[in-house]
């Protein structure tokens, strides 16, 4: 018994989200917009039956057991932690500061039986998936090194938003490079102690407007993780075209390498790289790896009498909030380093912020 599904956002990543749900079997009940006038164009373009502008109509609406959060980072947390309360599964997007990630985690740990997880769909991508076994099964020796480069497309629309604000959570670290980080993490198997790394903004002004942009489209960090692997990160978003992802794992037997949605590999003794993984959809790492993700998802669900119950094996490789909260420490670490020049601590919020029950529901 699939639950009923309430979409907060309306843009691209909704639009394929929405359609995928369905395949799968989940009714896909209300949508939420900044304005009722978006809500309702995006609603009748998805024939998605109730449209609103108020987030209380959907955390609130019968048929709504399970939120999807896609909406800019500063509404996230108020959501997140607004729909646990009230007994809703959560599927949400980075927040908008540690903050607000500390309250999410508040709110997860409070009421466990509660799914909530970042929808960070690249941990789900099959060529990442064989990856990591791989990569726990010793392809590649004793891990060294990890590299990642995403390149292409723009960050920024043609009308001014969130994305240009960095106070926002606009920006590509923010908004592609918490993906990035947490996937390293994942597949490593360990947390960053220590990064050194450098933002840069190459367009100043977007669209030919006059307001200033104070988020990056260029980053470059190194992350020195626990057990010594040192990682090394590159996002350029000044490039025309689709974005393309590689991902890099270096050891002393060997190396993987994933390009898209493909994976390679290759040991030391070889003469020639090999083709692991071959996949042939077409479609790009976010897109697949978001399809992956949505088939889970069902396995979680479909075998449970009660439509908020869900099993946890299907999921388990997905970011947990707490996750969530590592990776903001992560991104706030580079930015400090950024501004300092100097190699910087992560240090991750442990106090439980706003943990008191009557806390998280008193908007309710």
């Amino acid at each position: 018994m699939l639950p009923g599904v309430g979409v907060f956002g309306t843009g691209h990543t909704v639009r394929v989200l929405v359609p995928l749900l369905r395949e799968q079997g989940f009714p896909v009940q209300a949508l939420w917009g900044r304005s009722q006038e978006e809500a309702e164009s995006v609603a009748q373009e998805l024939n998605i039956p109730f449209s609103t502008n108020q987030s209380d109509d959907v955390l609130l609406h019968p048929d709504v057991h399970l939120v999807c959060i896609h909406t800019p980072p500063p509404h996230t947390r108020q959501i997140a932690v607004k729909a646990l309360g009230i007994g809703k599964n959560v599927i949400s997007e980075m927040a908008a500061s540690c903050a607000d990630a500390m309250q999410m985690v508040a709110a997860a740990r409070y009421y466990p039986q509660l799914l909530s997880i970042m929808g960070n769909a690249l941990r789900f991508l099959p060529a990442f998936v064989l990856m990591k076994k791989l990569l726990d099964e010793g392809y590649c020796g004793k891990l060294q090194v990890c590299e990642a480069r995403v390149y292409g497309g723009s960050l920024l629309s043609q009308s001014y938003g969130w994305a240009w604000e960095e106070l926002m959570g606009g920006g590509g670290l923010h908004t592609i490079g918490w993906c990035i980080i947490d996937l390293l993490s994942h597949l490593i198997g360990s947390r960053a102690l220590r990064v050194h790394g450098m933002l840069r903004t190459f367009v100043g002004r977007a669209g030919g407007g006059i307001r200033s942009v104070t988020a990056d489209d260029y980053a470059c960090f190194q992350m020195l993780m626990s057990g010594g692997v040192v990682c090394s990160v590159t996002l350029n978003f000044n490039l025309p075209g689709s974005a393309h992802h590689e991902v890099m794992a270096v050891g002393s037997a060997g190396r993987l390498v994933a390009r898209g949605t493909e994976l390679w590999g290759q040991r030391h003794c070889d003469q020639r790289e090999e083709l692991l993984l071959s996949d042939k959809a077409g479609a790009g790492p976010a897109v697949r790896g978001l399809v992956a993700m949505v088939t889970q998802l069902r396995l979680a669900f479909e075998a449970q009498e009660d439509r908020r119950s869900w099993a946890r094996p299907p999921v388990a490789m997905a970011a947990s909030f707490e996750d969530g909260l590592y990776v903001h420490a992560v991104v706030e670490a580079v930015k400090r380093a950024n501004r300092s020049g100097e190699w910087e601590s992560v240090e991750v919020m442990t106090q439980e912020a706003d943990s008191n029950h009557n806390q998280l529901t008193a908007a309710h």
